[in-house]
């Protein structure tokens, strides 16, 4: 019932939504059960709209960005989806690129070399929103969100917006002071650095080309799969341990890459989660190291 009445106030609000959407249209690993109501607001207003009325409705939540590093839940996600793919607006001002939340890296990193500015390379490639990737300090090839963003925009479940300095997000290693909060990001600041435009391009496609060589891009995934353990490299311990080429029903340790599970066409989120276990059990009982998930599951258990 409270499904019905959400829906009769997204359509006053002109706000888009898809009943029953499924969760695998979403995800880069292509995996996921269907979001009892999937929200795609296309303005900050919008949002805290929705924001309003899944707290009136008592209704859970869970903010979407490119869904990079996700693993949905077979049995789909209860409540409410909202997608900040809308907020994509990329601005910039002399050194300085602000961004809506649901920006792609990608479009950020295009925008910062038309315009001559450098320190974004890393990111080139790396799939997700710019909200995502400061909240999970996103970060590869050295280089990493803390050391070129300036300022954040965030709101919390009640609409209210807060700004945020780079000492107040706390950023880590995959780590920020986002996470496990109620905080929702909705613009970011960088601050880049003059440079050659052909230059910068050169290092793009340089990082490009350097994930596409030893990445498993041409299967769907959520990136790498283990946080890197201190003194370790996640990918290393695996294919130490003979695991590469591992597979439960559709999930399989990638050949290319030991550190990324992949998606070969039909597996489940089930199959992922029995992959996970059983390369963490395995490099445990032979190396003593814990591997930590970097992909987060969210949905129904």
């Amino acid at each position: 019932m409270q499904f019905n009445n959400l829906s009769d106030r997204l359509n006053e609000y002109k706000i888009e939504y898809i009943c029953d959407e499924p969760m695998s249209r979403h995800t880069t690993f292509k995996i996921g059960g269907n979001a009892d109501i999937f929200v795609k607001v296309k303005t900050e207003d919008e949002l805290k709209t929705v924001l309003s009325l899944t707290k009136e409705f008592n209704l859970p939540l869970l903010l979407l960005g490119k869904g990079s590093n996700l693993l949905v839940s077979d049995k789909g996600i209860a409540g409410v989806v909202i997608s900040l793919d809308g907020l994509d607006s990329v601005t910039v001002d002399g050194d300085t690129v602000t961004c809506g939340a649901g920006a792609s890296l990608r479009a950020v990193c295009l925008a910062a070399q038309k315009s001559s500015l450098s320190g974004l390379e890393f990111a080139y490639g790396i799939p997700g929103t710019v909200g995502g990737a400061l909240y999970m300090n996103a970060g590869a090839y050295g280089g990493e969100m803390s050391q070129v963003v300036v300022s954040a925009t965030a709101l919390d479940r009640d609409g209210n917006i807060k700004l945020f300095t780079p000492e107040q997000m706390k950023l880590g290693y995959r780590v920020s002071a986002f996470k496990n909060t109620d905080l929702i990001i909705t613009s970011v600041t960088l601050k880049l650095k003059h440079g050659n435009a052909d230059e910068i391009k050169a290092a793009m496609d340089d990082f490009f080309s350097r994930r596409r060589d030893k990445q498993p891009l041409e299967f769907p995934s959520a990136g790498s799969t283990f946080k890197r353990p201190e003194g370790y490299f996640a990918g290393a311990l695996i294919e130490k341990n003979n695991l590469k080429g591992a597979s439960v029903g559709g999930a399989q340790v990638s050949q290319k890459h030991a550190g990324f599970v992949i998606n070969t066409g039909n597996a489940t989120c089930e199959d992922v989660l029995s992959l996970i276990k059983k390369v963490k059990d395995t490099v445990k009982q032979a190396d003593g190291v814990d591997l930590e998930p970097e992909v987060i599951f969210v949905g129904r258990k």
